[in-house]
C-alpha cells in the first residue's frame, strides 16, 4: 500500500484510543512499517454536533458514521476505525466491515459518588442516560428511579454526574478499560441483570469492498470468536429495529464450534420483556441472529412497536 496510510475516526479520546490501537497493532504486525507510516484523521460526525437533544430525534446510529463513511467511499481516507455498537445493521453499498479487534469486557458498569451499588442507591433517585436499553433495565429492577437524559463521550458524561445533574450514571466498562479509567466504576454490573447492547465492546474496522490490500493489512488483527458472536448480535438487531429508538439486549459466546445467542427487548418502563436464546453452528451465526429477532418480533406483535414508537417520541418531545 502506499504511505501513509490514513485511518478515519471520530475525534473524542475513546475513538482515538481506538483509532490508536489499530494503528500499533498494524506497526507490530507487518514489519517495516512504522506510526509515522499511518495517519490518523479526525472527522467530525453529526452526532458528535448534536448536543442539545437525544439522537433518537435526529436519526440513530448512522449519525456518528455518515461522514466518516463519506471520507471513505470519496478516498479521503482508507478505513474507518468504529466502535461496533454505533454501527448501522445497513452499511452504504460499497463498504464492508473486514475487521474485529478482540472483543473487551462487554458488561456495564455503575458510576455514583452517592451509592455503592445501583441497588443501594436511595429511592427516587436521578439516573443519567441516553440509552433506552440501559434506562429500561435500569427501571426494570428500580421503577422508583427518575431517569434524565446525558448525551456526551465519557468525560463529558462524568462531567455532569460531578456537576449534581443526575445522582448516577451507566457506561460501557470497555471504554473505561481502553481509556486507561477502570478506577471510575463504582459497580460492575452483572449480564443477568444488564444483558449489554448487540456488539458493545467490540472495535470494527470499515474498509471498502473490494479494497484486498487494506483487508490483507488488516488480517492480522481480526478476531474470528468477535466476527462471529458479533454477526449475531447484529442479526438479532437488523430483525428488530437497527436503530437506537428500541431497548434490545443481546449477547452471544461461542462456545466448541457453536454460537449461543441470548437477546431480550424490553418496554421503556422495564415492566415487558421479551426474550429468547439459541445455539447454532458458527457458520449460521447471522441465521442465528434473525431467527430470534424474528420470533421476538412475532411474540410482541406490531402493536408492542407501535406502542413503543409512541413513548420514544413522547420521552424526547
Amino acid at each position: 500500500m502506499q504511505h501513509p496510510i490514513r485511518i478515519g475516526t471520530r475525534g473524542s479520546p475513546l475513538a482515538l484510543a481506538q483509532a490508536h490501537e489499530v494503528r500499533d497493532r498494524l506497526v507490530a504486525a507487518h514489519a517495516g512499517l512504522t506510526a509515522d507510516m499511518v495517519e490518523i484523521k479526525v472527522i467530525k460526525t453529526t452526532g458528535d454536533r448534536i448536543l442539545d437533544r437525544p439522537l433518537t430525534t435526529a436519526g440513530g446510529k448512522g449519525l456518528f458514521t455518515k461522514e466518516i463513511e463519506d471520507a471513505l467511499l470519496d478516498g479521503s481516507i482508507d478505513l474507518a476505525v468504529h466502535s461496533s455498537k454505533d454501527m448501522p445493521t445497513r452499511l452504504p453499498a460499497g463498504l464492508v466491515l473486514s475487521t474485529f479487534l478482540e472483543r473487551e469486557d462487554v458488561r456495564d458498569v455503575f458510576i455514583s459518588p452517592k451509592a455503592e451499588s445501583f441497588m443501594a442507591l436511595p429511592e427516587g433517585a436521578t439516573l443519567g442516560t441516553a440509552s433506552l436499553r440501559r434506562r429500561a433495565l435500569a427501571l426494570r429492577l428500580r421503577p422508583d428511579l427518575k431517569v434524565v437524559t446525558f448525551r456526551g463521550n465519557v468525560q463529558t458524561r462524568l462531567s455532569k454526574l460531578n456537576g449534581g445533574e443526575a445522582d448516577a450514571t451507566f457506561l460501557a466498562r470497555a471504554g473505561l478499560n481502553r481509556l486507561g479509567m477502570e478506577a471510575y466504576a463504582t459497580e460492575t454490573l452483572s449480564l443477568e441483570d444488564f444483558m449489554p447492547a448487540p456488539a458493545q465492546g467490540a472495535v470494527c474496522v470499515e474498509i471498502r469492498e473490494g479494497d484486498d490490500a487494506t483487508r490483507a493489512l488488516l488480517a492480522p488483527l481480526h478476531h474470528h470468536a468477535t466476527a462471529v458472536t458479533v454477526t449475531a448480535e447484529r442479526a438479532f438487531l437488523a430483525a428488530l429495529d437497527g436503530s437506537c429508538r428500541t431497548p434490545i439486549a443481546a449477547y452471544a459466546t461461542l462456545k466448541g464450534g457453536d454460537v449461543h445467542l441470548k437477546a431480550m427487548l424490553v418496554s421503556l418502563d422495564g415492566t415487558v420483556v421479551f426474550a429468547e436464546e439459541g445455539v447454532a453452528p458458527e457458520a449460521d451465526a447471522a441465521a442465528l441472529g434473525h431467527r430470534l429477532g424474528h420470533a421476538v418480533r412475532a411474540k410482541a406483535g406490531e402493536a408492542f412497536f407501535e406502542e413503543l414508537a409512541a413513548g420514544v417520541a413522547a420521552l424526547v418531545s
